[in-house]
């Protein structure tokens, strides 16, 4: 599927190129860089590091295999691919790094503690490489999507219609976000306009943060 994806969007002007693998092991971590640094021929100026999983548990009964997959999965993965791509962008002084972290980034959440201790660490994890990286080239910033209509919340509306009646409630756009909403600040995010920005974590939440 992921091949009949990339081979829709691609073009002769903007070739697009599918490498799949499993995060979650560290030998195709290194191949997929690989493979994508075959494919674009040596060099690399951005990197998006959008993977993420989810698994709704009460923490007490949590299971520790699950805990450990969505921390390989949605901190690690980011971690390993963001230091392989900064060895290439050291090289070249000059890299766009850009991290998905989540509303869950700045506050708790219930029945989700490892996804939430995940995209904690991620936002953290991209200060923590801004303060080191910045200085040789390579902005790492963190885009914060608040509740948005994805795969991973489509059971909140089924299963706890009061939540998510609450939740739509609490948002000042009156709507959950759609993953469209995002492409604006990806963009700025990956471009020169934003030279002088790294280390920040960015919400795009509708206001939600605010309220």
């Amino acid at each position: 599927m992921v091949y009949d994806s990339a081979e829709a969007m691609s073009s002769e002007a903007a070739p697009v190129h599918a490498v799949q693998g499993d995060l979650t092991v560290r030998k195709d971590l290194d191949r997929i860089y690989q493979e994508c640094l075959e494919h674009l021929g040596g060099r690399i100026d951005i990197l998006l590091n959008g993977a993420g999983i989810q698994y709704r548990s009460p923490a007490v009964s949590f299971p520790e295999e699950r805990f450990r997959k969505i921390m390989d999965v949605n901190l690690n993965s980011v971690f390993l691919l963001s230091q392989m791509a900064a060895q290439t962008m050291m090289e070249q002084q000059y890299g766009k790094i850009i991290n998905i972290a989540s509303m869950t980034s700045f506050m708790g959440s219930e029945n989700i503690c490892a996804y939430t201790a995940s995209k904690g660490a991620v936002a953290m994890l991209t200060k923590a490489l801004s303060n080191e990286w910045m200085g040789q080239g390579i902005n790492v910033d963190a885009i914060a999507p608040g509740y948005m209509a994805t795969e991973l919340t489509a059971d909140i509306k089924k299963t706890n219609p009061r939540q998510y009646e609450e939740i739509t409630n609490r948002i000042p756009a009156h709507r959950w976000g759609k993953p469209e909403d995002l492409h604006g600040l990806a963009i700025f995010l990956a471009t020169d306009a934003a030279a002088y920005i790294s280390g920040a974590v960015i919400p795009v939440d509708g206001g939600f943060l605010g309220k």
